[in-house]
């Protein structure tokens, strides 16, 4: 092969190559960029199971501020800014320092400081909101959903379906589908329910987040502590 002919197929090969690339290289120009995202994640944690995965890593570590005597079951992970295809993470370094009032402020929903400065720095710093702005937006976007009452208070260790689990929450939050929410596992438990919203907090369908959801026919949800 003449090398003239080896460039043309290469320039040939390289403008597919763009053309292909088009929307990943759009939102490379904008990753990180403060304020400039598709959508929300609300995650919500199921506490039960991160406590009992903290006790099996800790080795006399002290335990999570979550996992003493009060009863958390579903608790607020994190609201999350997201791409179609990513997420912008870090917005802000060094990001601006959470105000310590605020993160009190939070504790009923978020019960662990740790969490909360770290949910600020990663991903409220990407909302392009204030610090007061983002976290009003998470209890409002928590506002929002509604816990199936089997789900609030279990007195013992819960084995279920994943699709279950959604079932549940799309039938006592009317709109919400099958699209819009996906629950992860961690090993055989419960970790987390995942719910898509819009920047003004509606449903909203997420085929990225669905994707990731967990494969397990089945996980356990450990019972909520204290009383």
């Amino acid at each position: 092969m003449s090398r003239s002919i080896r460039i043309v197929l290469f320039a040939f090969a390289f403008a597919v190559l763009l053309s292909a690339g088009g929307p990943a290289l759009a939102q490379d120009q904008r990753q990180n960029a403060s304020g400039e995202f598709d959508f929300y994640v609300l995650s919500l944690s199921w506490s039960p199971s991160f406590c009992e995965e903290a006790e099996e890593r800790r080795s006399g570590r002290r335990s999570p501020a979550q996992c003493g005597g009060r009863p958390f079951s579903f608790v607020v992970h994190g609201l999350w800014p997201q791409y179609e295809h990513g997420f912008p993470e870090y917005c802000q370094r060094p990001s601006p320092r959470l105000d310590r009032n605020i993160m009190r402020s939070m504790l009923d929903l978020m019960p662990a400081p740790g969490l909360i400065y770290n949910e600020w720095d990663k991903h409220g710093t990407c909302s392009g909101l204030s610090e007061r702005a983002y976290f009003e937006t998470i209890r409002k976007a928590r506002s929002v959903i509604k816990i199936p009452p089997d789900l609030l208070q279990l007195s013992e260790p819960k084995t279920v379906a994943p699709s279950d689990i959604e079932d549940a929450f799309i039938k006592v939050n009317p709109g919400l589908s099958n699209a819009a929410i996906a629950v992860t596992c961690n090993r055989s438990r419960l970790s987390e329910v995942r719910i898509c919203l819009s920047k003004d907090l509606q449903f909203r369908d997420c085929d990225e987040i669905d994707r990731r959801a967990c494969r397990r026919d089945q996980v356990t949800m450990p019972p909520v502590r204290g009383g």
